[in-house]
């Protein structure tokens, strides 16, 4: 993960966060943050030794948010396509953006676009 693109990302979500209401949406914003910083690491590991530990404790912390549903859907799909025999980060990325423009908006769905083609690059 490069430096400038986690950088960009938090400051994305962070004012995103600010500005969410308490409730779906706030839920929503944070756990799209959770994966995106899951997925943008596990791009930059040099090893997934501990990545089904991450994701683990990811999943568990996710079952204690409530997005809305697109997005919970989406988000459950994405932690299966960070494991072991997934598609990647970057498809697991990918993947996010369009609930996450329905359902967020269309800035963090180019924050979470931008994450995805970082995730690309070797």
């Amino acid at each position: 993960m490069t430096h400038s693109i986690a950088a960009t990302t938090d400051v994305a979500f962070a004012t995103a966060l600010a500005e969410s209401p308490r409730g779906p949406l706030r839920d929503g914003t944070f756990a799209l943050w959770l994966v995106v910083r899951a997925a943008l690491g596990s791009a930059s590991l040099p090893g997934p030794e501990r990545q089904p530990e991450r994701l683990k404790a990811l999943a568990a912390r996710l079952r204690s948010l409530n997005p809305p549903g697109p997005l919970r859907r989406s988000l459950t799909g994405a932690l299966a396509d960070l494991g072991p025999r997934g598609a990647g980060p970057a498809v697991a990325l990918a993947q996010l953006i369009a609930p996450t423009s329905e359902t967020l908006g269309r800035r963090l769905a180019e924050t979470v676009g931008a994450a995805a083609r970082s995730a690309r690059r070797p």
